[in-house]
């Protein structure tokens, strides 16, 4: 089993051998035993059953062609392929069943897996890995595994059993009929292991090629208002349809490797070698007539794993590529770990940054040797040019990212040994980009606290100077809001965002501009609620607004990355050129 760090698990989560696809694949499947061994039993007997069905008819050949024909033995060979095609089919029902549940739960316990696991990797991954691949990744390559059990697999079995019944059941009428189904057999499986040796690299290609279309598509849509905005969609459309034609093209790549499928030649040949087999045989009275036609039925029998073989081998092929997609990101590293056994006490809210650098993986550093402490309570402005670290910073604190060199310690313990669950729920950041689900008002306030009442709720809205607006809509508190909060203001999704924050109460509070998109008339009574709530927690504010600098009880100056000066606004003012600056080079953002 591998074992790999995440920020997220469940408890009851099953081990699952993550060494290779097919592994994986097996791990997961051995949880359905019974369902496998149902499968199995019903596949051999599907296949026994069909290969009784030209051993009569060999009989009743025989019974017509003597001198006096014996209508109760007609009658009763009739009856016995009526009851063993009858039990057949029951047999194979069970299999196809079997089969088909086993591909649900396998996709539905995958999902469940991966879905996890991308809760439980860190920023770093979800930055640079694209949402599109991934949608791909979570949903068609996932859907491609249930497909390589039903029908894939399902047919796979089933088809062995049928290549193996005329090697069993030949040599009854004569040992050496069973040269010509092995010979079958072995360039059969010869051919297939070619066959899937060359489609292998291809199928894992037409998965890569659909998840670069569908990263494309994503982008595009999730950036329509820029692409419509600059008059981009006809190269849009341009960028899409190469990438349809990528996609398109690994499919034919595919198509064409199939089309050269040499199992059907060789169907052919064993039927025609057979024939001419058992004739000679039956030239030398070593046969009967019926025998010969029970034989040449029982070489029929190749005809449907070689016809199946087509697609069912190329649907497990791509099957396995999915999961080889699917697996790629469930054994994606992330630095940060859970921690659960880490120290989860009621926080204080005290901080402290001990010589703390801080670089983006592949990048400069963002972060130089700060070091500042905060008591509980206290509230921090943070200010600096764009791109100074500001944002960064805070991002620490809650370990969105853990520290190149030095320690950040929330209540005299560092980040890193607290347990993450514990440390997050402690602390509520209201970001620039305000993220807001495509639910209701009322659970889009109610996220970090699902046991929260109406009143409560209401509460918070109220603080957040947001209750009037929402008592504004038909449906108040329980509109529908579109995804990303796109049927609301800019400031209406900040207030939303800021009564989500008051909700939960944390002991640290984390303010990135959350004011910026709203009015001066809102800003006011917003900032009297922010001053209220910041009573009794620690806060950090990252913001250029005068407004509620001057309330700070300490000023954080950060300047490419370094703690350029720290202080009230009045001592900064005095001895801080970095932090005059600021004011001087932008005036129209001090409010």
């Amino acid at each position: 089993m591998t074992a790999v760090s995440t920020e997220f698990s469940l408890p009851e989560q099953r081990a699952t051998d993550r060494r290779g696809p097919v592994r994986w694949i097996i791990s997961h499947t051995m949880r359905h035993w019974p369902l496998v061994l149902s499968m199995l039993v019903g596949a051999f007997s599907n296949a026994a059953l069909a290969a009784v069905v030209p051993v009569f008819i060999g009989m009743a050949l025989e019974v017509i062609s003597g001198p006096q024909p014996d209508l109760r033995a007609l009658v009763n060979i009739a009856l016995w392929i009526a009851i063993t095609q009858i039990v057949r089919g029951v047999l194979q029902f069970a299999r196809n069943f079997s089969a088909e549940l086993i591909g649900q739960r396998m996709e539905r316990d995958i999902r469940h897996e991966l879905y996890v696991s991308l809760l439980g990797k860190g920023m770093s991954f979800h930055s640079l890995q694209p949402v599109g691949d991934t949608m791909a990744r979570a949903t068609n390559d996932v859907r491609e595994i249930n497909l390589m059990f039903s029908p894939g697999i399902n047919l796979v079995v089933g088809s062995f059993n049928f290549l193996i019944m005329p090697l069993i059941v030949a040599p009854r009428y004569h040992p050496s009929l069973v040269l010509v189904p092995a010979l079958f057999l072995v360039s059969y499986l010869l051919a297939l292991w070619q066959y899937l040796h060359e489609l292998q690299p291809v199928t894992t290609g037409v998965r890569g090629a659909f998840g670069q279309m569908n990263t494309r598509l994503a982008e595009a849509i999730d950036g329509i208002e820029t692409v419509k905005s600059m008059a981009q969609e006809e190269t849009e459309v341009g960028r899409f349809d190469r990438n349809a034609r990528r996609f398109r093209d690994a499919f034919v790549k595919q198509g064409n490797i199939e089309a050269r499928f040499i199992p059907l030649l060789l169907l052919g040949l064993a039927q025609a070698g057979g024939l001419l087999h058992a004739l000679i045989l039956y030239r030398q009275g070593l046969l009967s007539v019926g025998d010969v036609v029970a034989f040449f039925g029982l070489l029929s029998l190749f005809g449907f794993p070689t016809f199946t073989s087509l697609f069912a081998y190329s649907q497990v092929s791509l099957g396995v590529a999915g999961a080889a997609r699917i697996l790629d990101l469930i054994n994606r590293k992330t630095d940060l770990d859970q921690n659960r056994a880490g120290y989860s006490q009621p926080m204080r809210g005290e901080v402290e940054f001990r010589s703390v650098s801080f670089a983006y993986p592949g990048g400069e550093p963002a972060l130089e040797d700060i070091s500042f402490k905060v008591e509980p309570g206290m509230t921090v402005a943070i200010v600096g040019q764009t791109g100074s670290g500001k944002t960064t910073l805070t991002k620490l604190i809650n370990r969105t990212y853990d520290v190149t060199a030095g320690q950040v310690l929330v209540d005299g313990v560092d980040v890193r040994e607290w347990d993450l669950e514990a440390l997050r729920r402690g602390i509520s950041i209201i970001e620039q980009d305000i993220f807001l689900f495509s639910r209701t008002i009322a659970e889009n306030i109610a996220f970090g606290r699902r046991d929260a009442s109406r009143e409560e709720i209401e509460n918070a809205a109220r603080m957040a100077q947001a209750d009037e607006f929402i008592r504004s809509f038909n449906d108040g508190y329980d509109t529908l809001i579109g995804e990303r909060g796109v049927t609301l203001s800019g400031g209406q999704r900040q207030r939303l965002a800021l009564a989500r924050a008051f909700l939960t109460n944390p002991p640290i509070l984390v303010l990135d501009d959350s004011t910026s998109a709203i009015d001066s008339a809102t800003e006011d009574r917003i900032q009297r609620a922010i001053y209220t709530a910041a009573r009794g927690r620690t806060t950090f504010i990252i913001t250029h607004r005068l407004s509620q600098i001057r309330w700070a009880d300490l000023i954080l100056v950060l300047r490419k990355g370094r703690l350029a000066a720290a202080g009230s606004h009045e001592e900064l003012m005095k001895t801080s050129e970095a932090y005059r600056r600021i004011f001087s080079e932008d005036t129209t953002e001090v409010k």
